[in-house]
């Protein structure tokens, strides 16, 4: 998104880019995780990024869907009401340690890898829709990791051998989040404004191990370690 010491050796940035582009400043308000793919949005001015700021910690008027590729088969749907701790690099730390942060999901496909995991042949994996309800740094990917169905390719809150064996297979290298579509009220005008990002074209890829999942019988989705 923009220079940090966290990444000091990246050389491309969202930011300067667009600054670049359009010939004027402007202030990141939705941010992704270095991975994610998927909507961005960015202020014209300090008020309205401070506005909107206070939207997306809040949650409220917003509609932020993810869609993610998942280890194990979870339930059909659910609701992880989860607290989060703040990350220990968010220079805001005079505020509270502990935030309320909620994500919606539904499970959309289930389908199986031929990776073997443990005791297990195969490797679980689905493919779910996420609704982020509150604005909490790495949220879905740390209450995704909370009800033990990490994110693929997350090498923060997942583990990195299974990371590497989905890659080997896949062919493609990188965190399964995309930020599908945002919707929410202008915060000049109040009309409501929708944006979105079609899945990149390496989602079709699951496809044919989604097939395979027709022949698989699920008894409890929600218990399986795999």
């Amino acid at each position: 998104m923009h220079r940090t010491p966290l990444d000091k050796g990246e050389t491309r940035f969202v930011l300067q880019s667009l600054r670049d582009q359009i010939g004027r400043h402007v202030w990141p308000v939705h941010r992704l995780d270095k991975g994610t793919s998927g909507v961005l949005v960015f202020a014209l001015s300090t008020e309205v990024a401070r506005t909107l700021g206070q939207a997306f910690e809040t949650g409220e008027g917003l509609h932020k869907t993810y869609r993610a590729i998942v280890r194990g088969w979870p339930l059909d749907h659910g609701l992880i009401d989860h607290p989060l701790k703040r990350m220990p690099d968010d220079m805001r730390s005079e505020r509270e340690e502990i935030q309320s942060a909620q994500t919606g999901y539904a499970t959309l496909r289930r389908g199986e890898l031929p990776i073997a995991q443990g005791d297990f042949a195969t490797l679980r994996w689905a493919e779910v829709q996420l609704q982020a309800l509150s604005g909490r740094r790495h949220q879905l990917r740390r209450h995704m990791k909370h009800i033990a169905h990490p994110i693929l390719g997350d090498a923060t809150h997942g583990k990195g051998p299974l990371n590497r064996g989905v890659a080997g297979h896949i062919g493609v290298s990188r965190l399964w989040l995309h930020a599908l579509h945002l919707q929410m009220p202008h915060p000049v005008g109040g009309q409501l404004l929708k944006v979105a990002s079609p899945l990149p074209r390496e989602w079709v890829l699951w496809e044919a191990f989604a097939a395979a999942r027709q022949t698989c019988q699920v008894t409890d989705p929600g218990s399986s370690p795999g």
